[in-house]
């Protein structure tokens, strides 16, 4: 099973100039022992903005670039140069798949997602990227949505969309 792990806000948004839109520790601490021991395909753009220190050795790290040369120094990573090929890599992995970004990978791997987690906050920020609106989707649904809660000034809400078996396009 693929999933997407993403965070937004009121209108999808999902960051600026390369950044996220926000940075919630508790939700970073999630998504580190979520992926933990699994395979994550991320873009390459996304993950040139972490610190080498913050790209787990312990999961398999897929990442998705034009450049068969990407390389990060020091960082355990598998460059995929194609949809098809990330795919064939993350289905050879062992555990889940997780999709972590940015806006162009999210787009390219939704298809193939059967889950979505949102982290959907309360705030609209100005962006340039964005995560399709999934409640405007038919093909999805929200299936669970977490209590509020807040980090300083920022309140925000876990929810999880699944891909509906019974929709037809």
């Amino acid at each position: 099973m693929i999933r997407a792990i993403v965070t937004a806000d009121r209108n999808w948004a999902i960051g600026k100039n390369g950044s996220p839109i926000t940075v919630i520790p508790d939700n970073e601490r999630y998504i580190r022992s979520t992926t933990t021991g699994n395979t994550v395909i991320i873009g390459s753009r996304t993950i040139s903005t972490y610190l080498i220190a913050q790209i787990p050795a312990n999961r398999t790290n897929l990442v998705l670039s034009r450049n068969k040369d990407f390389k990060i120094p020091g960082a355990k990573i598998a460059v995929c140069n194609s949809v098809e090929d990330a795919l064939k890599k993350a289905q050879e992995s062992t555990g889940e798949c997780y999709v972590l970004g940015g806006e162009s990978i999210y787009r390219q791997f939704l298809p193939y997602c059967e889950e979505v987690e949102v982290t959907a906050v309360d705030y609209s920020y100005d962006a340039d990227a964005h995560f399709p609106n999934l409640d405007k989707l038919p093909e999805w649904v929200l299936v669970e949505e977490s209590e509020e809660m807040t980090h300083f000034d920022t309140v925000y809400h876990i929810k999880k969309y699944r891909r509906r078996t019974d929709y037809q396009n």
